[in-house]
């Protein structure tokens, strides 16, 4: 008797590809005795097309359904199977066979006995000369991956037979056991429902295998199978449905005592593999990740489902299965070969900042030099004082309490959030662990270096001109405003200056690198953390990137999520009392200065007096005579050069940067501007300004930017142009290079402790010993705070103090026994030290404008008998005390500051954590080069072709074009978030909706003209089925193509094998 077989054949779309695969399927050597044709859904003409087909049953559903759902559908309209040589012949829309291939399957399943399920080669619909599939196998780990990976089909792996499972277009399986299976899993409705069907087929007892020489094109539109395609938000849903799979086989295949193991380590597992995917590069991948873990977990019915019917039918052990796994060595070949062929995607296209070639190891010595020359006196030093510097704390543990919510160690203390800038602290002070104030020796050290290699690396994503990257290294590391910060002692202006040239750099590669993307994010939040003012700025830069950057677009939605994370608590704290203005303070200690006018800002000056030009003049008795507008115009003609060169920019190629560059500067000045009208902070009784030197930094960055487009585009005089800026350079910054060098500027070294030697031995048996510190200031009045340990450090400033309007009970408390100790007024100190646990009282170091007050206070101090006077120190006079008591309870710092600060750090650390995963480079070729290829220049003319090339040029005359914007996104080039795991699927969005699991409603069956009726639930009764009268002619093939599609051939996989289970057996 000759087996009886069906072709059910699934379809949606219509169009081309579906008439295609029903002119295929009649052309069959070996036609199949019934065709059913199932429609989910149907869209366009696929009812008139599949009507016209001559189908012996037609199955309609107004839902779409996954594949396994519409086979279920079309093959319960079927008689039972009188043979066990019947099968069924599982075909889709987008699956056209070859003339013999039903012949070739059909064969093989009546040679073989014990062949219940084989497969036809799968090629590419539009190129049939590509490998699309050939079975599928999986690891040792459970993980799903096609027997041969696509390639070009030579007949190489024709010798191919028994394997694990199949693609589900194009299968023949045997009637009775795809009855005794009970078809695909439900819960696998896209992916690895064919290697799910062939895992049982095997373990009930039966082969399964793929037949080469039937052929078979597959176009892969999602009606089987996942849907291919290039889109990052596709790949990432068919990760999740892939991942979902495995996890669902993985509770299906295990025994029944490791299930709740499995079902225990899924969350764990998420947690891991996200960390992979960051270091991965897929941060898009981390949803999916989860949202698989979650749905496999509490999937309902679905696993006992799945593992009711695997017992069912299981005859043998997976001793059957084993044989047919991907073994080790092939794995490891695979993952070999996926790394070779990322590193062939690279070469040739990663950044040749050539460092040596070009000039980057002068910059670096010439700057090395000059910083040792200007501040050599601070070699060897244990602190760096003066200005707004203060040493650190002492201790790690200190530095880090200091950087998160909780006790705030100022005056008598409060709860609240920490200035980001303290976290920064704790990062530098953490470097030198051994004394945590040399980090802020080496910060001033190699502030001159860092600035100039941040703007080199900057100008290389501009220009591959050697002299241009020295030039803008140059111009930025003698900036004005940085040199007056380095001078003045302004840690947070240093830090911003330095901080934003390397924050340009990793900004201009964001669009094509998420490590670049992650790395900007750190910076971002680090230069917000330092010079709060140039919020505003920064976050109107982020916007004009996310509306620019395209697809790139996605990398630049992280930008601003450290610097939030990090500003949030701050930000709650100052709007909820009324103060949102203090959120632009400059962290640290308040440091005042007068206000630049606007001349003086325009020329890059941060405070008033010129630059010290004026005293530097006067003491040249030949230049004595000059005024200050004399010297408002020269230095004024030693910026124009450079102006000049930052206007040649506007004639160069590459309109976008020049766009950028000048946004950037006009930003920075206003910021600048407002800087100086806007006093929010307080240091005793004045008021401190915001400093404006940070937001000259980026109005210098936008002006220096504007330099390199222009100075890039020359061609003639280059020598000149960078002998002319450097000079003019240096010596509008003569006066305070000179202070610097000669250590007469405010900043000087200093000791890593900020009260006398005796506190500091009292301290090291009490670390929490207390002083009233005693200020007295030019208006007469007292400025009375309490310090402990070790004294005032630089972490433990806060904003949330220098910014109130208001003064607290307890500085209320403290300004009255400060008032009470510096006059003869019989007070009762008692207070003091059981209130605040006072031990010591220091009255600090007095000028000439302040003697009357100190000389008051002096001698109402030690006429108090409650007082023992210590002795002058170099901090001023100290005394202790008489019934001053150890380890006061008044100083100490509360146990238990609530849960918000566990809470708010934990939240901080995470988002931390994530970003720095991202940003650590993981090897060429795991992202995708967004660049467009720059095209060369035109040919030189005679005159430059004869001169000989400048360094970092390039050799043959021909060089690259900076005006072309290589750092702009391209938006023909690849989603921002290619890149996929070695050896698995890829496929884009499924057109199909999940499946609803196995107790979905059964779909509706009709006839070919189709009735709907009602249904009640899942175990309603089959609806009515009418045949076709006949045949019909074959449809005009003149009709439009509706469905031409030309599906991209799938790239090299690149992701890394991601943490696995263990093998669910």
């Amino acid at each position: 008797m000759f087996p009886r077989v069906t072709a059910v054949l699934v379809a949606r779309h219509g169009g081309d590809r579906l008439r295609h695969t029903l002119d295929a399927v009649r052309a069959q050597g070996r036609r199949p005795d019934a065709l059913v044709i199932v429609l989910t859904k149907p869209e366009g003409d696929a009812r008139e097309i599949a009507a016209s087909a001559g189908a012996t049953h037609l199955v309609e559903s107004n839902e779409a359904l996954s594949f396994g759902e519409a086979v279920r559908a079309g093959e319960r309209v079927l008689e039972p199977p009188a043979d066990e040589a019947d099968a069924l012949w599982l075909l889709a829309e987008d699956s056209a066979p070859e003339p013999d291939v039903l012949e070739a399957l059909l064969a093989t399943l009546v040679n073989g006995r014990s062949i219940a399920v084989a497969g036809p080669k799968l090629v590419r619909w539009d190129a049939p000369d590509r490998l699309v599939g050939l079975g599928r196998t999986m690891t040792r780990l459970g993980r799903s991956v096609p027997v041969v990976p696509e390639e070009l089909d030579q007949g190489q792996h024709d010798d191919q037979s028994d394997v694990l499972g199949l693609d589900p277009a194009g299968l023949l399986v045997r009637h009775q056991v795809w009855q005794a299976l009970d078809g695909f899993d439900p819960a696998l409705p896209v992916v690895d429902d064919g290697l799910d069907l062939g895992v049982r087929a095997r373990l009930a007892g039966h082969r399964v295998v793929v037949v080469p020489q039937a052929r078979m094109r597959f176009a892969r539109d999602g009606i089987a199978g996942p849907q291919a395609g290039d889109r990052a938000s596709s790949r990432r849903r068919t990760d999740r449905l892939a991942r979902a799979a495995a996890l669902h086989r993985r509770l299906a295949y295990a025994p029944a005592a490791a299930v709740p193991l499995h079902w225990l380590t899924f969350l764990p597992l998420a947690l891991l593999r996200s960390v992979v995917a960051l270091l991965g590069k897929r941060p898009g991948a981390i949803p999916g990740e989860f949202a698989a873990a979650f749905a496999t977990m509490f999937g309902g019915m679905r696993v006992p489902r799945s593992r009711r019917v695997l017992a069912s039918a299981k005859t043998t052990g997976w001793s059957a299965v084993a044989p047919l796994r991907l073994q080790p060595d092939e794995a490891r070949r695979r993952r070999e070969a996926a790394a070779e062929e990322r590193r062939i995607r690279a070469r040739g296209r990663t950044d040749d900042v050539a460092f040596i070639g070009t000039g980057g190891g002068w910059v670096l010595l010439v700057s090395a030099v000059a910083s040792v020359v200007l501040f050599s006196w601070l070699l060897g030093a244990g602190g760096v004082g003066g200005g707004g510097l203060l040493p650190l704390s002492n201790g790690l543990a200190e530095l880090w309490r200091n950087a998160a919510y909780g006790w705030r160690d100022i005056g008598a203390g409060f709860v609240g959030a920490a200035d980001p800038f303290a976290g920064l602290l704790a990062v530098l002070g953490s470097i030198t662990f051994w004394a945590p104030s040399v980090a802020l020796v080496g910060v001033w050290l190699l502030a001159l270096p860092a600035a100039a290699l941040g703007a080199w690396f900057a100008a290389s994503r501009l220009t591959e001109r050697g002299w241009v990257r020295a030039l803008a290294a140059v111009v930025w590391m003698l900036a004005p405003m940085f040199l007056t910060a380095l001078a003045d002692g302004r840690p947070g202006a240093v830090l911003a200056h330095v901080l934003l040239g390397w924050l340009a750099f990793a900004m201009l590669g964001a669009a094509r690198s998420w490590s670049a993307a992650a790395t900007a994010s750190l910076l971002f939040a680090a230069v917000i953390a330092v010079a709060p003012s140039l919020t505003p700025a920064l976050l109107l830069g982020w916007i004009v990137a996310l509306a620019t950057s395209g697809r790139a677009a996605v990398r630049f939605a992280w930008l601003p999520v450290p610097a939030l994370a990090l500003a949030l608590p701050l930000v709650f704290g100052q709007v909820s009392r009324g103060t949102p203005l203090g959120l632009l303070a400059d962290p640290g200690l308040p440091v005042g200065s007068t206000a630049p006018t606007p001349w003086e800002l325009a020329l890059g000056l941060p405070q008033a007096g010129w630059g010290g030009w004026p005293d530097a003049v006067a003491s040249i008795p030949a230049l004595a005579g000059l005024d200050a507008r004399t010297l408002a115009l020269v230095l004024s003609g030693l910026l124009v050069p450079l102006l000049l060169v930052a206007l040649g920019a506007f004639f160069a190629r590459g309109i976008r940067t020049v766009l950028l560059a000048v946004v950037t500067a006009i930003a920075g000045f206003a910021t600048a501007f407002a800087a100086t009208l806007l006093s929010v902070a307080t240091a005793g009784s004045e008021s401190v300004a915001i400093w404006a030197g940070a937001g000259l930094s980026l109005a210098w960055l936008g002006v220096l930017v504007a330099v390199v487009v222009g100075a890039d585009a020359l061609r003639r005089f280059r020598g000149w142009v960078v002998a002319v800026l450097t000079v003019c350079a240096v010596v509008a910054v003569m006066p305070t290079l000179g202070a610097l060098a000669t250590g007469s500027a405010v900043v000087g070294p200093a000791a890593e402790r900020s009260v006398p030697a005796y506190v500091v031995a009292e301290a090291d048996a009490d670390p929490r010993v207390t002083t009233l510190r005693m200020q007295p200031l030019a208006d007469g009045s007292l400025r009375a705070t309490l310090v402990h340990g070790l004294g005032e450090t630089l972490d433990d400033q806060s904003t949330l103090a220098q910014t109130r309007t208001e003064l607290t009970d307890d500085e209320r408390e403290i300004a009255d026994i400060a008032g009470n100790l510096a006059s003869r007024s019989g007070f009762d100190a008692d207070a003091a030290v059981s209130e605040y646990g006072i031990s010591f009282v220091l009255l600090a170091t007095v000028t000439d404008d302040t003697d009357a007050i100190a000389e008051r206070a002096r001698v109402a101090l030690d006429g108090n008998a409650a007082l023992t006077p210590v002795g002058d120190t170099d901090y001023g006079t100290l005394w202790r005390f008489v019934d001053a008591e150890p380890d006061a309870a008044a100083a100490q710092i509360p146990a238990d500051t609530g849960w918000a600060g566990a809470v708010i750090t934990g939240v901080q650390l995470l988002v931390l954590l994530v970003t720095l995963l991202l940003s650590i480079p993981t090897g060429a070729g795991r992202e995708v080069d967004r660049r467009p290829q720059r095209a060369a220049r035109a040919r030189r003319t005679k005159r430059e072709a004869a001169a000989p090339p400048e360094p970092g040029e390039q050799a043959s005359g021909l060089e690259t074009d900076t005006g072309s914007e290589p750092d702009a996104v391209d938006e023909r080039e690849a989603d921002p978030e290619r890149g996929t795991e070695p050896n698995a699927e890829v496929g884009p969005e499924l057109a199909e909706p999940e499946a609803s699991g196995p107790e979905a409603t059964d779909p509706e069956l009709t006839g070919p003209e189709v009735t709907e009726p009602e249904r009640t639930g899942p175990e309603a009764s089959d609806p009515e089925i009418t045949e076709p009268a006949a045949e019909p002619s074959a449809p005009d093939r003149s009709s439009p193509e509706s469905d031409s599609r030309v599906e991209p051939e799938a790239g090299p996989t690149d992701r890394p094998d991601a943490g696995e289970a263990p093998d669910a057996r």
